[in-house]
């Protein structure tokens, strides 16, 4: 073994921007390409907003303008604007900033003086501008390098500040923000500030109501069992209503920002919601109700505000913070004692709530009993598959784990893919990052469990195994991949299993689906290639660009199942260039109606509309062929001239 030098050589230090280029994840998570919701490039949005936020609970500014257009965000909030002479500083000197006296910003979302430099460091350009009383400073960075520091003049506009930025595409590659993540992202703060406007591209986004307004946009009216319990107290806010439909759903915020990962506030809000209406129907009614049958099928909102909070990460979507100030009382304590007065008050005063509230918490328990038999043998069976079959072929990340709780950044980066059969799933195995992706093999077509309780999980083995596999049985809290991908090939009996899938976690586990967990895998249709270069095409415009490229001298073959890509082909899309759809619902979204639309028996609709656009999709098709065999032959021709 060669000997390893360490001497002085070895040793240099990183200037801010360098040591944030290097280790982005320490500052901003994982990067992605903008699927998903956590992924950098919205963080960076994110971090730039919050200063806004703050300036706005301070009492300055009430509208925040979000321009966002071919990957270049601009971001203009009217708030007092950073000190002018200080402009450069605030935006490129760590540990600097306004926020580190607790008397002007005791409830703020950043305090480590972090945030903006960060977007600085990881964006190809970044201009900033403050204006203070009718006086502007401007100052342009590229990759963190100060270029042009300019003079302060004067100016017409208003008080504020305005920061404009482009990611870094060598960083975040094949990066693409998607409205509907923004908007969610901007929907979060409304609902945390009433009354603020946030303008995206000219649409304007505002909330009353607050908590309430976010379980109304996110609740279907006709899918609650009784209206939303919303109660508002010094630094808490709580909603809450039960659905007519699998799982729990939570969101948390903490000083306005969303705490995708929950936190000491939502272990607290969950274990005092519980209590608090158990002890109601015991004291009321002489019932103890199990808090896992009232907490089914819940839809629930918390909103904390901490001084000084401890977040456990630079991204802040974990509250770490065991107390709700300095020398105040527990996080714990805070929220079962407002929850213990307020919402026992409110169960007395509304009984028709408190009644169908307890009809819901009967019917959950009913189930449970149900099932808890055939659940306890499906139990068995999954902890005896698990040691002895190869359906699912997990990740390092959880054997090093040894059983223990692995680091939340760590869980940010782990993905599942489930496939169809062992000739796919076999592909993607050899051609994984062992590190970091796992792989579940289906047997068969999945059963279509549309409007089946969730006993069939239990009693389906696939189902049964892949629940096991994702540890989601008892809820989100336990999964252990970020990202659940389904990866099906490209044909009709790949789009069906596709739909059975969805149509499994809509069912059974919809809270998966709605906190943005669940995408669909997209692979080539075409390889494109001549004897020195290969192009890999999604669609029929990117075959043509390939085509062109190689001047018409190319070999092209159409993948039709992902067994017929090979592992090292697997390589050069399944990593760095992964491509994935995220499954999205919106607010609007009724899901119920959706799965009896596109999985139910005898929807005349369906049939409707399969019947009006079968001929489509078959003229679609077989102009398609026809292009190709044209294409094909084309090809030929040129190659034996």
């Amino acid at each position: 073994m060669a000997e390893v030098t360490y001497t002085e050589d070895n040793i240099r230090s990183l200037d801010w921007k360098e040591h944030i280029r290097l280790r982005p994840g320490m500052y901003i998570g994982k990067l992605g390409d903008g699927s998903a919701p956590d992924d950098g490039i919205y963080i960076l949005v994110k971090e730039v907003i919050d200063n806004c936020i703050d300036e706005f609970v301070m009492g300055y500014g009430k509208i925040i303008e979000i321009k966002v257009k071919d990957g270049e965000v601009s971001i203009r909030d009217y708030g007092r604007g950073i000190p002018l002479g200080k402009v450069v500083e605030c935006v490129s000197k760590i540990n600097t900033g306004g926020k580190y006296d607790s008397k002007a910003f005791k409830k703020s979302v950043g305090l480590n003086g972090v945030g903006t430099k960060a977007v600085n460091a990881l964006s190809d350009n970044f201009l900033v501008e403050a204006i203070r009383e009718k006086k502007i400073k401007r100052a342009e960075f590229e990759v963190g390098e100060l270029i042009k520091d300019g003079k302060i003049s004067k100016t017409a506009e208003s008080n504020g500040t305005r920061v404009v930025f482009r990611p870094d595409a060598s960083i975040f590659k094949n990066y693409k923000y998607r409205v509907e993540h923004l908007e969610q992202q901007l929907w979060n703060y409304a609902y945390l500030n009433a009354g603020l406007k946030l303008k995206l591209n000219g649409n304007t986004i505002v909330s009353k109501n607050g908590l309430l307004d976010l379980l109304t946009n996110r609740t279907n009216v006709d899918n609650i069992n009784y209206p939303i319990v919303h109660i508002r107290g010094n630094d808490i806010e709580i909603a809450f209503t039960h659905r007519q439909q699998y799982g729990e759903q939570y969101y948390s915020f903490v000083n306005g920002q969303n705490t995708t990962q929950g936190g000491t506030h939502l272990t607290a809000y969950k274990e005092s919601l519980g209590n608090t209406i158990q002890n109601f129907f015991e004291t009321t009614k002489k019932k103890k109700y199990d808090t896992k049958d009232i907490r089914s099928s819940i839809a629930a909102a918390i909103s904390v505000k901490v001084e000084e909070p401890v977040f456990e990460s630079q991204t802040k979507t974990k509250l770490g913070s065991t107390h709700i100030a300095p020398d105040g009382v527990t996080v714990r304590k805070f929220v079962n004692d407002f929850l213990s007065v307020k919402l026992d008050n409110y169960l007395h005063k509304n009984p028709k709530v408190s009644e169908a509230l307890e009809k819901k918490i009967l019917q959950s328990e009913r189930e449970r009993k149900e099932i808890a038999g055939i659940k306890k043998l499906a139990n068995q069976r999954a902890k005896k598959a698990n040691l002895h079959n190869k359906k699912l072929r997990d990740c390092r990340i959880h054997f090093n784990a040894t059983g223990k709780k692995f680091a939340d950044q760590d869980k940010l980066q782990t993905t599942i893919f489930i496939t169809e059969g062992d000739s796919a799933s076999g592909s993607i195995t050899k051609a994984r990052n062992v590190q970091t992706q796992a792989v579940f093999s289906l047997k068969g077509k999945p059963l279509n469990c549309y409007n089946m309780t969730k006993k069939v999980v239990y009693s389906n083995e696939e189902f049964n195994l892949l629940q096991h596999a994702l540890n989601i049985e008892d809820g989100l809290e336990g999964l252990r991949y970020n990202r659940v991908v389904i990866a099906t090939d490209a044909d009709v009996d790949g789009m069906h299993i596709r739909l059975l899938l969805l149509t499994f976690f809509l069912q059974f586990f919809p809270e998966l689906v709605e906190a943005n967990h669940l995408y669909i895998f997209e692979t080539p249709l075409f390889r494109v290639r001549d004897k020195k270069d290969t192009y890999y095409c999604y669609s029929d415009k990117e075959k043509s660009d390939a085509i062109n490229k190689l001047r018409g001298k190319a070999e092209i073959t159409r993948f039709k199942g992902l067994g017929e890509i090979s592992p090292k082909e697997f390589v050069d899309f399944i990593n760095e260039d992964i491509r994935l759809e995220p499954v999205l619902l919106s607010d609007d979204m009724d899901v119920k109606k959706l799965l009896e639309y596109y999985m139910g028996k005898n929807s005349p609709e369906r049939q409707k509309f399969i019947i009006e656009n079968l001929r489509k999709e078959l003229d679609k098709i077989e102009l398609e062929d026809e292009k190709f065999e044209a294409e094909t032959t084309e090809m030929e021709a040129a190659l034996v001239k």
